[in-house]
């Protein structure tokens, strides 16, 4: 065998040489990064991406105690007015939408038959009472002739009878009477209570019976108004407390989008059982509603204020997180880090929330850039990261040394 033979046999592959070389690049990266860091210059970039954040003092200040909730626009009163009586509908003297007071006239059923019928009811009585007047004649008579010894006192009895028999007659009548004129009460029908009326029902001209149950109109008393709403009954009983304690908790109502407050009222009613199928209990507040600003039947958010928190520790509700060690926040420490601090919350009212634990005031926590944050780990506040880097330059101006001529 030649010796260009060997050595081709003895030599290693092309691929292998390749493995090795890329082994090779790699530990000297390796080396080179190890290097890197323990110079020095790993700190220095370590601490040049550390995360800029926002931050915010605890503060003492006020909060309100307040129980948001979804409730219904419920009118004061809603009545369906309807006929009492038989008969055409001769005249409406509504307008559709407009305001009505109590007693107001609102619809003529025709009096006509009514009518009638109570001018018979009177000719009876009428009858009816010119034979008790007999009667009491008669027995008048009767009584001085028993006096007289000239009847019996059998006789004189009867007629005592029969004037009080015609006197029952008569009260029969005046009774009927009465009732005829209460029916053509009910033939002019006036509003039962002040409120607005909704869109007519019937149209005259139509026959109206007393078993109609559509009615002619429908009067709803939205001034004042009421709103109905549920609140679950862990949250029941600081507001029994402060109502045993005769106080006046206000309610406020808001637009659907929760931001618009509509209008202002207080708590009149909590209801006396908890609904076991939602583990709530209905309230009522009650409003003036003088603008009509509330709509019956419409959704609103109610805002119950039920007490006022003062000197409470308060931070910006966007401090507060969330996880494995439940409430917390992230407090700045004087090196410009942080440091994970757990916490118990309390009230909030969607802007701030009161720390019942953990913080006092004075200290400072991260709100803003929490998403990368980490225990001991390096901050930048935002905003005093330039003038920082301006004191960091002028102090190595300051130890500079004087250029040679």
């Amino acid at each position: 065998m030649s010796d260009t033979a060997s050595r081709a046999a003895v030599a290693p592959p092309p691929r292998r040489r390749r493995v090795w070389v890329i082994l090779l690049l790699v530990v000297l990266v390796l080396a080179g990064v190890a290097y890197w860091r323990h110079s020095g210059q790993g700190t220095k970039n370590f601490r040049a991406t550390a995360q800029t954040v926002g931050v915010a003092k605890v503060v003492a200040g006020s909060m309100k105690e307040t129980i948001t909730a979804i409730g219904t626009v419920t009118p004061t009163a809603t009545v369906t007015i309807l006929p009492q009586l038989s008969g055409y509908l001769t005249e409406v003297g509504f307008t559709e939408g407009e305001t009505v007071a109590k007693g107001q006239f609102l619809a003529q059923i025709d009096p006509r038959q009514y009518q009638v019928q109570l001018e018979q009811y009177e000719a009876q009585q009428a009858k009816d009472s010119a034979s008790l007047d007999q009667a009491k004649s008669d027995l008048a008579r009767y009584e001085t002739l028993r006096r007289q010894d000239s009847i019996s006192p059998q006789q004189v009895a009867d007629q005592g009878f029969l004037v009080r028999q015609d006197a029952a007659t008569v009260k029969v009548d005046q009774a009927n009477i009465d009732a005829a004129k209460l029916n053509l009460s009910y033939c002019h029908i006036t509003a039962p209570v002040a409120g607005t009326v909704g869109l007519r029902l019937v149209d005259p001209g139509n026959y109206v019976t007393s078993g109609s149950t559509t009615g002619i109109a429908v009067i709803t008393t939205i001034a004042p108004i009421t709103v109905i709403f549920s609140v679950p009954q862990s949250e029941l009983a600081p507001v029994l407390a402060r109502l045993q304690a005769k106080a006046t908790l206000t309610a406020d109502a808001y637009s659907g989008d929760d931001i618009t407050r509509i209008a202002e009222g207080v708590l009149t009613a909590v209801d006396n059982q908890v609904d076991t199928s939602t583990g709530t209990v209905k309230l009522r507040a009650r409003f003036a509603n003088t603008n009509e600003a509330l709509f019956p039947n419409e959704f609103v958010n109610v805002h119950l204020l039920v007490d006022t928190l003062t000197n409470a520790t308060l931070v910006p509700t966007n401090a507060v997180q969330t996880g494995a060690p439940g409430s917390y926040v992230y407090l700045v420490n004087a090196d410009n880090t942080v440091s994970v601090q757990p916490v118990t919350t309390g009230p909030t009212d969607g802007v701030n929330v009161v720390i019942t634990k953990g913080l006092s005031p004075g200290q400072t926590v991260v709100t803003d850039g929490v998403d990368r944050l980490k225990d001991k780990m390096h901050i930048v506040i935002a905003g005093q990261a330039p003038a920082a880097a301006a004191k960091a330059g002028a102090g190595k101006a300051k130890h500079r040394k004087p250029a040679t001529p």
